[in-house]
């Protein structure tokens, strides 16, 4: 069996966490089971809850969330709090497409892997329905809430050339430029493998 291999994850700045990715043909997809996996092993390295294919450089429609192991770290109130009943989830997202948001939203702080030591509230629908194929290729169709959505649209918006800070206010964006800066010049320390963009090109 393969042993999994830790990836650089692509920083802040890099053209790649801007781009709109592409569907899969997922039985065809060179290497399919290789990324996964490799992806999967990358993010909990990181200490990270989700991330997307093209964090590690590959503009493809995929992504991973486990919330489950965020649901086992809270206390009960807390977990009444972000979950709606389940317990979380630990899933791949292939070809994935939002089909309904709810209507009630909230608020609550996210971070990045590819945006270190950084984070900002961000505003998201508190439910959503999203259409996949899961890491066993089949198809499904699916309604979260919480945290479990809040991190499934995080990933989303990866995929669909989308950052966090997208949503924060003008102000709050004019304030983090010159620590973003740093980010894209590799000057904020991560305690993982980061890829940076060419500065020649």
């Amino acid at each position: 069996m393969t042993e999994a291999t830790e990836l650089p994850i692509v920083a802040y700045g890099h053209p790649v966490l801007r781009q709109k990715c592409t569907d899969i043909d997922a039985l065809a997809y060179p290497g399919l089971y290789e990324l996964v996996m490799n992806m999967w092993y990358t993010m909990y390295n990181a200490g990270g809850c989700g991330l997307a294919a093209p964090q590690v450089n590959v503009p493809v429609r995929i992504f991973l969330v486990d919330s489950r192991h965020t649901f086992e770290l809270l206390e009960d109130g807390e977990r009444e709090d972000l979950f709606d009943g389940d317990e979380g989830i630990q899933d791949t997202f292939i070809n994935a497409r939002i089909i309904d948001r709810g209507a009630r939203t909230w608020t609550d702080e996210e971070g990045c892997l590819s945006i270190p030591n950084l984070a900002g509230e961000v505003e998201r629908p508190w439910s959503i329905t999203i259409s996949y194929l899961d890491g066993r290729l089949e198809e499904q169709v699916k309604t979260f809430h919480g945290l479990t959505a809040r991190m499934i649209q995080h990933e989303y918006d990866h995929i669909e050339g989308i950052l966090y800070l997208d949503y924060l206010n003008k102000r709050k964006q004019a304030a983090l430029k010159k620590r973003l800066q740093r980010i894209a010049d590799g000057k904020e320390s991560a305690r993982y493998p980061m890829l940076f963009a060419d500065k020649t090109s």
